[in-house]
């Protein structure tokens, strides 16, 4: 027989931060908990369990999913479901749960981009996985070139009308439809509570494009994926090797290809500048991405406790003063 969870009744008390998103009245943990990996199908759902677990007991009340995570497809928040019915369910209403639509889901014309008929169906499929009544956040995924920007902002309006979502979110739109998109949600009444775009100590696009200093201007929340760059800064790779087990190894969304002779010279300084600061190369990327302007949150994943663990010593790390 499962053995039955209860929160530690001290989860508040453990050292999490929290820092309110945007101009909003929601105040997110500085360390969320992702769900891109290691939460699908083909991994263990006891060692899900037991990351999840450690998240909520450690101060994480942000689970971030989308309508595709796993693999296969869905199954993240098939994952978050069960979790919901066996552990989560009498929180329910400390949790964050976002969700989202907007990359390849399910076959034929309408499981796809930002269409209103994708939008409402994915998220109501979402909704049934999880075995939840409502998103407390729900993203459109990817900006869609041929969907009119009305037809997606409208059908964003509509789902927190209808209850399915209680807050809006972008996720790696370019700045001028991420413009375009503020003005109308806010001419809605459904302002725009955060933006979702990938940053990290090597790839500073939002900060190069505006898009950071556009969500500072207007008092919107940026939650930063990928802020470990798919692993590149953490110790797996500073031997110069490719570890079997690895994300690289695999090869799906980081590339062998990658770990050039330039960059393992770059990997390597950062971490001697985090073995100053007394951290780990990991630790000092995360609290890099949180020192900067408009950030609200970090994404990480995880595939043990242990690795959470020690991610999380990023929220109390020292202002990083020089330029990295």
């Amino acid at each position: 027989m499962k053995e039955s969870y209860f929160a530690d009744s001290t989860r508040y008390e453990n050292g999490m931060k929290y820092e309110r998103c945007g101009r909003s009245g929601v105040l997110l943990p500085k360390v969320s908990l992702g769900f891109w990996h290691n939460f699908g199908s083909v991994d263990p759902y006891e060692r899900s369990r037991e990351i999840t677990h450690y998240a909520f007991d450690h101060g994480i009340t942000h689970f971030d999913l989308a309508n595709n995570y796993g693999p296969i497809y869905g199954s993240a928040e098939e994952t978050m479901g069960r979790l919901m019915d066996e552990d989560f369910r009498p929180y329910r209403d400390e949790l964050f749960i976002s969700s989202k639509a907007g990359y390849d889901m399910w076959p034929g014309p309408y499981g796809n981009w930002g269409s209103r008929k994708y939008l409402m169906a994915s998220l109501d499929q979402s909704l049934k996985r999880m075995k939840i009544d409502y998103v407390d956040l729900f993203y459109s995924h990817r900006y869609d070139l041929e969907t009119p920007l009305e037809e997606t902002l409208q059908a964003l309006v509509d789902i927190v009308r209808q209850g399915k979502a209680l807050y809006v979110g972008i996720s790696n739109w370019p700045l001028e439809p991420l413009k375009i998109g503020y003005d109308y949600l806010k001419a809605h009444d459904v302002p725009l509570l955060i933006y979702q775009g990938r940053l990290n100590m090597l790839d500073r696009k939002p900060m190069e494009t505006g898009i950071l200093d556009f969500c500072a201007e207007k008092g919107v929340g940026f939650i930063a994926f990928s802020p470990l760059a798919q692993g590149l800064l953490t110790s797996r790779y500073l031997g110069g090797d490719v570890p079997a087990d690895s994300r690289m190894a695999r090869g799906k969304f980081l590339k062998s290809a990658m770990l050039t002779p330039e960059m393992l010279g770059k990997l390597r300084n950062y971490d001697a500048k985090a073995k100053e600061r007394g951290e780990t190369l990991a630790q000092m990327a995360l609290a890099w991405v949180l020192q900067q302007k408009a950030v609200t949150s970090v994404l990480i994943g995880a595939s043990s406790t242990k690795q959470l663990e020690d991610n999380l010593r990023c929220i109390n790390s020292a202002p990083i003063l020089e330029k990295e």
